[in-house]
């Protein structure tokens, strides 16, 4: 079993390594000399302070939207990266959210209606997102999917998809979990339906040695998830590690630990500024990171470049931007970016 883990670790590893290395790549070319590349990189950034556009392209429209609720600080992350690259690329950008599959669907229809330039959609639950996605594919509006729907993005006509692979990152966690020790673990899924979330608790499932139970919650209601993770560790002792996906949920969950007397580790995927002192502070354990700010960046940026010069980045396959896990000794580094907001 141990060298099948690996085998999926390694290629999962491999895939990221040619990804991240094509888009370097692509890097590199766009300044091939010292001064030239840094001139550019002067004036993207001097643009950026006053709002100005980097480039004389037309004034194209973009649209985003995702399958977040209200208050989910990770999708301000992404927001941010795409409302930076929007200043660059001389773009106009719209953004909608809901965690309702056929109102976020609806959302889509009325950016299709508008005529938008561009779209970047979330595919957390495909089934209600299908048909929409066509209707802009038909419309001739080119569209991007990020943080979710991997596995759909290519099949319902998108460019590319921009994001981590859920179940690789679920791999990873429970690789984590071993090399901590942990024997018995709760996987807390804050939102009924959303196939990403299945994926990493699958993931985790899959390599965690020990035993791994789903506990459902509504994401919604903080007290609920609260009062839902603070049962379980009260019925359960012997549960010592509590897995939540998403960083507002992690805190509710150490707040969870304390309450119901639980020496359980707290870990989480995502990352942000109160995660990141968490961390630091060994409240945490570890996080997951998928780099959100580059998911929203990359997609305005891959979208101008395939309006401009007929671009897809990804050669068919995933642009990964994680999994990378953090850990009480990285937390330092990073935390000036999580205070930010573009970590």
């Amino acid at each position: 079993m141990a060298r099948g883990r690996t085998g999926v670790r390694r290629t999962g590893v491999r895939a990221t390594v040619a990804v991240l290395a094509a888009v370097l790549g692509a890097a590199s070319l766009a300044g091939c000399s010292s001064t030239g590349g840094k001139r550019a990189e002067d004036r993207a950034a001097a643009a950026e302070a006053q709002g100005r556009a980097a480039v004389s392209t037309p004034k194209w429209t973009f649209a985003m939207v995702t399958h977040s609720g209200d208050g989910d600080t990770f999708w301000d992350i992404v927001q941010k990266g795409a409302e930076q690259a929007a200043v660059k690329d001389n773009i106009n950008f719209l953004y909608a959210h809901s965690d309702e599959g056929q109102q976020q669907a609806q959302l889509v229809q009325s950016y299709i209606d508008k005529g938008v330039d561009g779209l970047i959609v979330t595919l957390a639950k495909p089934d209600a997102m299908k048909a929409v996605v066509a209707k802009a594919t038909k419309a001739g509006i080119p569209v991007i999917t990020v943080n979710s729907g991997s596995e759909q993005s290519k099949q319902f006509g998108a460019l590319t998809h921009i994001g981590q692979d859920e179940s690789i990152a679920g791999e990873a966690v429970g690789d984590e979990l071993d090399k901590r020790g942990r024997k018995k673990a709760l996987c807390v899924l804050h939102e009924q339906g959303n196939v990403g979330h299945e994926q990493r608790c699958a993931g985790a499932k899959k390599t965690f040695d020990g035993t791994m139970q789903n506990l459902y919650v509504d994401g919604t209601n903080m007290p609920d998830v609260q009062a839902s993770i603070e049962a379980k560790l009260q019925a359960d002792k012997s549960i010592d590690a509590v897995v939540t996906l998403g960083a507002p949920f992690a805190d509710t969950a150490v707040k969870a630990k304390e309450t119901a007397g639980s020496d359980a580790e707290i870990d989480t995927f995502d990352l942000n500024e109160a995660v990141a002192g968490s961390l630091k502070a060994g409240r945490l354990g570890f996080a997951v990171d998928q780099q959100p700010y580059l998911q929203g960046y990359e997609a305005v940026d891959l979208l101008w470049l395939y309006r401009y010069n007929a671009d897809v980045l990804g050669g068919g396959l995933p642009v990964l931007t994680g999994p990378q896990i953090i850990s009480k000794q990285d937390a330092a580094e990073l935390e000036k970016y999580a205070e930010r907001g573009t970590r």
